[in-house]
């Protein structure tokens, strides 16, 4: 468990740096340099239609992971993604896409996360799927994912980072947990003016 914490630790800091060119506004998550194109994937949307990232080109998209049993961590991000979103106002809001991929695929079906979504803010956007289809997804997205307990209770231990991709489809940056609402609107804001 130490050595994941640690290729996380390191993985961010392998990120993290400044933004490309002189004097270009620098984004407060680790970057990075260059930039690629994020994985796509092929999930079941909460909103009842397949989940794809393509389907969002053109907005900024933030891409979380995370359960509806969750204690603390998924609520306070989801309520942080969503006051950054008010924040920005209206129309920057439109372009932006707020994706949670579920880690817990055994009790978070679509209709579950779009409940559980709907209380932060109508918009957010769940991804479910198989076991299977799922473990696909953390992988191309480096995400840890790990069931704890036994019975109905369980818990999933995960990573706990926001995906940053700008509206070509490009992973720009990674938020780490814990970041305040006024530090994805300055990323936001600069992502979306390019």
């Amino acid at each position: 468990m130490k050595s994941r914490f640690a290729v996380a630790a390191l993985l961010s800091l392998l990120f993290s740096g400044a933004a490309a060119g002189a004097g270009a506004p620098e984004l407060k998550a680790g970057v990075f340099s260059p930039p690629r194109q994020a994985p796509d994937f092929s999930l079941d949307g909460s909103d009842g239609r397949a989940l794809n990232l393509s389907r969002f080109k053109g907005k900024v998209v933030l891409l979380g992971f995370g359960f509806t049993w969750c204690p603390s961590v998924c609520p306070t991000t989801l309520a942080t993604l969503a006051q950054a979103r008010r924040k920005l106002g209206s129309a920057a809001a439109a372009d932006v896409q707020i994706v949670y991929i579920t880690v817990d695929p055994e009790r978070d079906k679509a209709e579950r996360l779009k409940e559980y979504l709907a209380a932060f803010d109508p918009t957010f956007v769940g991804g479910t799927g198989t076991a299977e289809r799922l473990a696909v997804v953390r992988k191309d997205y480096g995400v840890f994912a790990e069931k704890k307990g036994q019975g109905k209770d369980y818990q999933v231990a995960h990573s706990s980072f926001t995906y940053l991709i700008d509206r070509s489809g490009s992973l720009r940056a990674l938020m780490p947990y814990g970041q305040g609402p006024d530090d994805y609107v300055h990323d936001l804001r600069i992502l979306l003016n390019e």
